[in-house]
């Protein structure tokens, strides 16, 4: 993948969990739901329809606010890649203020486990610069130990 500094944000961890179980917690709902925002806020909602052009809508709950995002997936490289967007909604309807696009990556590590890469691409150097300030890498982070934690729940099942 090519990395553009000025406009993303990125890191890698491996996660001890496979590669299949990571797809499918980030490819269902009910799943979602588990892990995507930092608690204590949650997910109270996430809509499906996990193809090119398929929508990727969450509703989150922070601090008791509630936060719809709608996006669409760009890319969906089954078990390997996902690339979703807020920068449009189902239908390819254009959205006012778009945040970013994710780039989530899946890759075996050869000893059961996953290196699991996330980048943000933002549309500026500054808008970049104001998700690191809202503390993208400590959020992603979190996101990537809990889908971690999660995951492990799931192992065997």
């Amino acid at each position: 993948m090519i990395l553009y500094p000025e406009t993303d944000l990125t890191f890698t961890r491996t996660i001890q969990a496979p590669r299949s179980l990571l797809w499918e917690c980030w490819t269902t709902p009910q799943h979602i739901k588990q892990f995507f925002v930092p608690r204590p806020h949650s997910v109270e909602d996430c809509e499906i329809d996990l193809r090119v052009g398929g929508k990727f809508n969450t509703t989150f709950n922070v601090d008791g606010n509630t936060m719809k995002n709608d996006g669409v997936f760009l890319e969906v490289e089954e078990g390997r890649r996902l690339v979703f967007t807020d920068a449009y909604s189902e239908g390819w309807k254009p959205a006012a203020d778009p945040f970013m696009t994710a780039i989530i990556e899946f890759e075996d590590d050869g000893h059961g486990g996953t290196t699991y890469t996330a980048t943000a691409r933002h549309r500026s150097p500054e808008a970049r610069q104001t998700h690191e300030d809202m503390g993208f890498f400590g959020g992603w982070g979190t996101v990537a130990t809990q889908l971690e934690d999660y995951a492990k729940t799931l192992v065997g099942k």
